[in-house]
């Protein structure tokens, strides 16, 4: 079954949030499960300052969430429902 998106279905604003980000859309993909910034950084072989700050635009959007904000250290995020929900529009396009 083929689903259509209607224009006005889809936020424009996160579309463009997720997509003019080098690593944001990867990151979301990669957070279907429960990881560290250290597990993402392995797995993107990117530098941990990128990882950390793409966390933390997400986050503050709303597209990941921390599981164990109280923790210092070994902090595990995932992607929230908001997260999904761009990640197949964008993945749709």
């Amino acid at each position: 079954m083929i689903v259509y998106m209607k224009k006005e279905d889809i936020d424009w604003d996160d579309m463009s949030f997720i997509l003019s980000g080098k690593h944001r859309k990867n990151i979301l993909k990669l957070l279907e499960n429960p990881k560290t910034p250290t597990q993402l950084k392995e797995e993107t072989k990117l530098h941990f300052n990128q990882i950390s700050r793409t966390l933390q635009e997400l986050e503050s959007k709303g597209f990941v969430e921390c599981l164990n904000p109280k923790q210092k250290l070994t902090r595990f995020y995932k992607i929230t429902s908001k997260g999904k929900n761009i990640l197949n529009q964008t993945e749709k396009m």
